[in-house]
């Protein structure tokens, strides 16, 4: 009744407010079902797992099942650096821009060229089901931390989804991708913004980048047992330091690239891993013939003219104001790979590994390997494009293995430089296999080793012969820590843990031993009129009676690094038409003069910044963790640490990658030895390991920088793998989210 007299149209209306309400009403209440739902099953799976923190802050994560683990060491991890993880994630996803601003749109760019949500999430959807239930573990964990910590507020991702993990599958400090410059992206693609500034930097001032590993046989060892150095050199708390187990097996220690759910180089009951940043070449450029016919682009390939592919790329970034904009890019590719720049008239496209489902497989499955055989099985996944491997087992076994992503090419090519893409013959012809691959088992020397360099000295005069393989297995050659490496473990038996510490931290400099004789020659050979001749006289009289090693009280230290640094700059802009190396134009090109005048520009600059050149290296060399932004920041003001180490360019093996800032007089190091460990496979693994600063982001945490001078010294703690070990040093105990 209360109807009659209004209209048809009224009533109508009416009905549909009446409708909108009710559906309004039964939407919120479903979203809010769902978040509840989505609350009980992470409170569920929280109960199912337990974190144990030591007394260095160290979570050992503990679940019913290999699920339960990843759904704690996710959280831990979150506990200890939120910031660090959701970063990882907007680089590999290409959001940093969201985050950041106009500098990182580029850098997003190229990330969008291979990372493509829709892919991933249908890769994600075809998965097997243990490695989903994983990936889903992996997202709640995360979740499960950001619900129950509401004063942590994400940059941008608030909520994460499994499938996401699949942009992040491989720990390294620098992904593939990273070959392609942003600044020629930037040039090739930018045709109507403005120009993002860029800021060059000193060569002296980046860190050459890659690891040590060593494995030592049992024959060599005091007590029998395999031995491995695990020596990452990466930028700064750039890895986590965790045990995860479980009842279904998993029982594995080590470090863990921030965000990723798997031990990236560690051990577990039976083996133990170390990766070094391979020279293998993985990474190809192509250069394309671009045709315009009819409106359209096409490239050569052969006798034939084919279509390029041409899509729309959005890359969403913050403005200085705080609102979201965006920049669309038309991108284009062949069949070779998108194109990243062009150079002399033709595009170049880039080809690399893009296996984010197997190389998620690959990482999670060797970290369960229980022997060499068991290792090499999950090796045959061939998703692992820039690591070399060092292994050693409880059995004894030791290895080197070369990485397992390696294509095959025509070896008449040089793949150092862009190949003409419309040539079929530069294709790649499918992959290497295992076997034909530069690889080292138990050779009869008992060592393998890897500095970042070539195969060919992996173990003596055991090594790979380079004759035998193509050339693109290696682009660089040897570099000074292999040459250290090798003088130290020739003909030397009877190791134990701590001797294997000792040879990691040795104080040799084997590049100044080759370098410096250079220089002192130069300098006898200067006429008494000359003006250098009286102005270096101190100065190398000082060297020419060091013994090429570092300390903290070393002064010829200082003023070598300082002359290397100088001269290092100096050659940056040589001419190397000739390929030799930089250490090679030091010592062959520079010149006499230029030696020496470099010598007398780094007393220069010593006096003036510290009022003499000779100045004690650890004075000059320092440690220093104010607070945990990517962004380093320094404080003269403020405490620091001397380092007795020096960057791994000189050969050292500890290497501490360090240089002036803006503001600073002293050297400040951002990278290096980051997580160094030492593993001893006997009846039951041991284990001794160091972290940079501390394992907590929390400046307020007194595991934040608890670790800084036993890691300047080389001091390494015990791992507490066992539940022996961890009894008596406990901090906490507890389930995520209390």
């Amino acid at each position: 009744m209360q109807h009659r007299g209004l209209t048809a149209t009224t009533r109508l209306k009416q009905c549909a407010f009446a409708t909108a309400i009710s559906l309004s009403l039964s939407l919120g209440l479903g979203a809010t079902a769902h978040a509840d739902d989505e609350s009980a099953r992470l409170h569920r799976e929280a109960q199912a797992v337990t974190i144990t923190r030591d007394d260095w802050g160290i979570a050992h994560v503990h679940g019913k099942t290999d699920a339960d683990a990843v759904f704690g060491m996710a959280y831990a991890q979150a506990e200890d650096d939120f910031n660090r993880v959701e970063t990882n994630y907007l680089n590999s996803l290409g959001r940093l821009a969201e985050a950041e601003g106009e500098s990182a749109i580029w850098s997003d760019l190229r990330q969008k060229l291979f990372i493509d949500p829709a892919e991933l999430q249908r890769q994600y959807a075809q998965s097997p089901a243990w490695l989903k239930a994983l990936m889903n573990a992996w997202a709640d964990g995360l979740n499960d931390y950001l619900a129950t910590h509401p004063d942590v507020h994400p940059r941008v991702i608030k909520h994460f989804e499994p499938w996401m993990a699949l942009s992040f599958s491989e720990g390294s400090i620098g992904g593939d991708i990273e070959r392609a410059s942003l600044k020629e992206l930037q040039e090739f693609y930018d045709h109507d913004g403005d120009k993002v500034a860029s800021i060059g930097t000193p060569s002296s001032w980046v860190e050459p980048t890659g690891s040590n590993g060593i494995a030592i046989a049992p024959k060599l060892t005091v007590d029998g047992h395999a031995l491995l150095l695990i020596n990452p050199h990466t930028s700064f708390y750039f890895r986590s330091e965790l045990q995860m187990s479980s009842d279904a097996g998993l029982d594995a220690y080590g470090a863990v690239t921030w965000g990723q759910f798997f031990i990236y180089q560690g051990f577990n009951k039976h083996i133990g891993w170390m990766h070094t940043s391979t020279t293998a070449d993985a990474v190809d450029e192509f250069a394309e013939t671009i045709v315009h016919q009819n409106g359209k682009l096409f490239y050569r390939y052969g006798s034939e003219l084919r279509p390029v592919s041409v899509r729309q790329i959005t890359v969403p970034y913050r403005k200085s104001d705080g609102s979201m904009a965006q920049r669309n890019f038309t991108v284009y590719a062949t069949h070779h790979g998108p194109i990243v720049r062009e150079k002399d008239g033709k595009w170049i496209a880039i080809a690399l590994m893009n296996k984010p489902l197997q190389a998620l497989e690959q990482s999670w499955l060797r970290t369960k390997a229980s022997d060499y055989a068991s290792y090499m099985k999950v090796a045959a996944l061939q998703a692992n494009s820039s690591n070399n491997t060092l292994f050693a087992d409880d059995k004894g076994d030791i290895a080197y293995l070369h990485p397992q992503f390696i294509p095959k090419r025509d070896d008449r090519f040089d793949y150092t430089k862009p190949v003409d893409g419309s040539n079929p013959d530069t294709d790649w012809k499918g992959l290497v296999a295992l076997n034909d691959l530069p690889h080292v088992l138990n050779p009869p020397n008992g060592w393998v080793m890897n500095t970042n360099d070539w195969p060919y000295s992996a173990a003596g005069p055991y090594s790979p012969k380079r004759e035998d393989y193509p050339r693109y297995m290696d682009t660089i050659g040897e570099n000074p820590r292999g040459v250290h490496a090798t003088m130290l473990l020739t003909n030397q038996q009877g190791f134990t843990m701590a001797s294997l510490i000792t040879l990691a931290f040795d104080s040799y400099l084997p590049e100044f031993a080759r370098q410096l004789p250079i220089l002192v020659h130069d300098y006898d050979a200067l006429p008494a009129s000359d003006p250098l001749k009286q102005k270096l006289a101190g100065q190398i009289a000082m060297l020419r009676h060091w013994d090429y090693r570092w300390g903290i009280a070393s002064m010829p230290t200082t003023l070598a690094v300082f002359w290397g640094d100088t001269l290092w700059d100096k050659m940056d802009k040589a001419d190397n038409a000739e390929g030799l190396s930089k250490y090679d134009l030091m010592a062959e090109k520079a010149g006499a003069q230029a030696r020496l005048q470099a010598l007398a520009d780094a007393s220069d600059r010593l006096v003036k910044d510290f009022g003499s050149w000779g100045i004690p290296w650890g004075d000059v060399n320092r440690f220093q963790r104010i607070n945990d932004e990517i962004a380093p920041h320094f404080d003269e003001s403020k405490p620091s640490i001397p380092v007795p180490f020096t960057s791994s360019r000189w050969g050292s093996l500890a290497s501490f990658g360090a240089h002036r800032w803006p503001g600073t007089r002293r050297y400040y190091g951002t990278s290096g030895n980051s997580f160094v460990a030492v593993v001893e496979f006997g009846d039951k693994v041991h284990a001794r390991a160091i972290t940079a600063g501390g394992e907590s982001g929390n400046v307020d945490s007194p595991h934040f920088n608890d670790e800084a001078e036993r890691y300047t010294t080389g001091n390494l703690r015990q791992v507490y793998f066992w539940p022996e070990e961890l009894k008596g040093h406990v901090e906490k105990v507890y389930h995520p989210g209390k």
